[in-house]
């Protein structure tokens, strides 16, 4: 997919405040398509080596300074500190009109820029739906990477052009939207990692020695599986309304990782609840599978 010509944004000089995993990769990129990666901020050790790394010759210096050399400027600092931050580059006169300020939360729209605008800037939200190593694999992987853009209307085809550059793919969120959006991102890769991550270490008490490569093949399946068939793709003790099987689940997770209880018993319950509005649990064996889980969420 190619921008038109009279959408490509003008070649741009590129600042980077917060050189956390995500900034420096999409400056990387945007260096890719021509435009000039010129300043970049940073303040932990980390920060400087993947600066140094993914963005060499360019100079760390202070956020106010990003902003004076930049014509686009991305601000890739975690969601809580981004007001903040903008509005303390608006209230010291570091936002200069014209400028093109972005932003790469999931969790918010262009509201969150306000101060910047009233004082000309442009504002863009372009999130990248993808984890970040912080490491030149991430340029790579942006490839194809959707983007959650939010801008107003009037820069709606320039945002999508810039994630075009990059690489990726531009999905327009509205600005109320967007809360929600990042909920449904969050909900899947983040609680997917904590999932993997429990279920390799249950097999490994259970003896087994490369988790990974057992879970490999069989999560693969299931997420292409998932994505092409949704709920139609559940299949399990849950869905088949087998309860004792379930109660024996519980009742080993109690005896070597209670830790983990909690957490089946709840994603259990969903799956049962999907399972049987969609026609897979079948209503006579959901009534014990749900005892099952009500006696495992009361003890």
């Amino acid at each position: 997919m190619n921008a038109q010509p009279e959408t490509r944004p003008a070649r741009l000089t590129v600042g980077v405040v917060g050189a956390g995993r995500v900034g420096p990769a999409l400056a990387a990129s945007l260096k890719l398509a021509g435009h000039r990666p010129v300043a970049v901020s940073g303040v932990s050790d980390a920060s400087v080596r993947r600066a140094a790394a993914l963005l060499p010759d360019v100079p760390l210096v202070p956020p106010a300074e990003v902003l004076a050399a930049a014509d686009l400027v991305l601000l890739t600092v975690p969601d809580d500190a981004l007001p903040g931050l903008v509005e303390g580059l608006a209230e010291t006169g570091a936002v200069r009109p014209g400028q093109l300020l972005v932003h790469t939360s999931g969790r918010y729209g262009t509201a969150v820029l306000a101060p910047a605008t009233r004082a000309g800037a442009l504002p863009l939200a372009l999130h990248p739906a993808m984890t970040f190593t912080g490491t030149g694999v991430d340029v790579q992987r942006l490839a194809g990477c959707s983007f959650g853009v939010t801008a107003p209307e009037e820069l709606r085809l320039a945002a999508e052009a810039l994630v075009i550059e990059m690489g990726g793919e531009p999905e327009w969120i509205e600005e109320q939207n967007r809360p929600l959006y990042h909920a449904a991102l969050a909900l899947g890769a983040n609680h997917l990692v904590t999932l993997v991550a429990q279920s390799m270490e249950l097999l490994g008490l259970a003896g087994v020695t490369a988790p990974d490569r057992m879970l490999g093949p069989l999560l693969g399946a299931a997420l292409d599986n998932a994505l092409r068939s949704g709920d139609a793709a559940l299949t399990g003790p849950v869905a088949r309304g087998d309860a004792g099987t379930v109660a024996a689940h519980v009742a080993e997770l109690r005896k070597h990782a209670p830790g983990a209880v909690a957490g089946y018993l709840a994603m259990a319950r969903t799956t049962a609840d999907r399972a049987l509005a969609h026609g897979l649990l079948k209503p006579e064996l959901a009534e014990d599978l749900l005892g099952v889980l009500a006696d495992g969420e009361n003890r």
